[in-house]
């Protein structure tokens, strides 16, 4: 069934790369809309799209909220469904218009701990890097023991190659004894045929005198 929705979420969730975030899971789902700062600081999200999937939008939005955004409070209101969206987009200016020094102090303190969480990605990367290096140098060692063993294998192909000088010889000599054996097939069907007829010649004679002696002794 289509649905329409209002949402409105409250806590830390302007400049935090939420309303993206809402966006993106949006188009995952097929879902229309937007999402829009508001100036008290909150995010407002209209859209539509089938219910089972506005309702993992708002899951999704409560469980895998971005790491520097927090959601204080939601509110949740369903609409018959309009059509009015034909895709999601990310609405409202980045700062409220109306921003007091609370606000910027909020913004700033923001700054601090993405700042704060950036270097200690790059410290995890450092290590890691550093690893890679230690790895990397272990690897030039064993390449070098591996040109050394296509040394000797470069030694071992020309030994090979050597040895491939004497195929022109070794292929002549085939083709001789296959000549020979070809001979030698014909000699032996000529032997069989001269067989063959001498034992019908001699069957031939034998049955002849079998009828011979048939006939001096009576036998019909």
């Amino acid at each position: 069934m289509l649905k329409r929705a209002n949402i409105r979420i409250k806590g830390n969730v302007q400049m935090a790369g939420f309303r993206t975030f809402i966006k993106n899971t949006a188009d995952s789902l097929s879902v229309t809309g937007f999402a829009e700062n508001q100036e008290d600081g909150s995010v407002r999200v209209v859209c539509e799209g089938k219910e089972e999937k506005i309702k993992e939008l708002i899951k999704t939005i409560k469980e895998k909220t971005p790491s520097f955004a927090r959601i204080d409070e939601m509110d949740v209101a369903y609409e018959d469904y309009k059509g009015e969206f034909v895709s999601f987009e990310r609405r409202g200016v980045d700062v409220p218009q109306k921003a007091t020094l609370d606000d910027l102090l909020t913004v700033l303190k923001s700054f601090d701990s993405k700042a704060e969480r950036l270097v200690s990605i790059l410290d995890d990367m450092n290590v890691t890097l550093k690893s890679v290096k230690e790895d990397t140098s272990s690897i030039k060692k064993d390449t070098s023991s591996i040109k050394e063993d296509t040394t000797s294998i470069k030694e071992d192909t020309s030994s090979i190659k050597e040895d491939t000088k004497l195929i022109p010889a070794i292929k002549g000599n085939t083709d001789m004894m296959l000549e020979k054996q070809d001979d030698t097939t014909e000699e032996i069907r000529a032997l069989r045929e001269d067989l063959k007829a001498y034992m019908e010649n001699r069957f031939a004679k034998i049955e002849h005198e079998i009828e011979a002696i048939k006939a001096k002794i009576g036998v019909v």
